[in-house]
């Protein structure tokens, strides 16, 4: 599956827009208009003015949104919720070339509040995974104290973990560590 410069981008976007929700002992990554401006600059999106509380109350909406399609059981589900999402932010495709990129396709309309500007970029990424029958790819961290959402990019769609040095690594370790303790036992 090709997966172009502005695609990967949208899909790092969402990744860590989704990752930002509040769970178990860790506080909500969007807690403020200061956060969600970072979250903003830290990934380009450009475009979006001035940032307020309802561009982050939008933008927690379709953070849950989105984290609704990571925990699709099935295409026809994750399709269902892409096509609303994309729906509602009026996707408008053009072509553009800003920043210094080649280049690539905004499918948000010009002028878009923040909400809608990840809605439709975001959207229609996950979209293309769902079209090429890869829906499996949108993932949840198997670590039990976990759950951040990835993309599995993996050429055998083997990745487990949000992170192979952090959360895969900790539950090889406790593995090994019940292992000889076992053995010893």
């Amino acid at each position: 599956m090709l997966i172009t410069h502005d695609t990967r981008r949208s899909l790092d976007a969402v990744v860590d827009l989704v990752n930002t929700a509040a769970e178990n002992d860790t506080p909500d990554g969007l807690a403020d208009v200061a956060a969600l401006d970072g979250f903003v600059r830290r990934h380009g999106i450009s475009d979006v003015g001035v940032l307020s509380e309802q561009d982050l109350a939008a933008v927690r909406e379709v953070r849950g949104r989105f984290a609704g399609v990571f925990a699709a059981d099935d295409p026809r589900t994750a399709a269902g919720l892409i096509n609303d999402l994309v729906a509602v932010a009026g996707t408008t495709p053009r072509l553009t070339d800003h920043d210094g990129y080649d280049w690539h396709v905004h499918y948000f309309a010009p002028g878009a509040s923040v909400a809608d500007h990840l809605a439709a970029d975001c959207g229609m990424a996950l979209a293309f995974f769902v079209v090429a029958g890869e829906q499996d790819r949108l993932r949840r961290c198997e670590a039990p104290d976990c759950r951040h959402a990835f993309v599995d990019l993996s050429r055998n769609r083997s990745r487990r973990y949000c992170d192979s040095r952090t959360c895969g690594n900790r539950l090889h370790v406790a593995a090994y560590r019940a292992r000889r303790k076992e053995a010893a036992g």
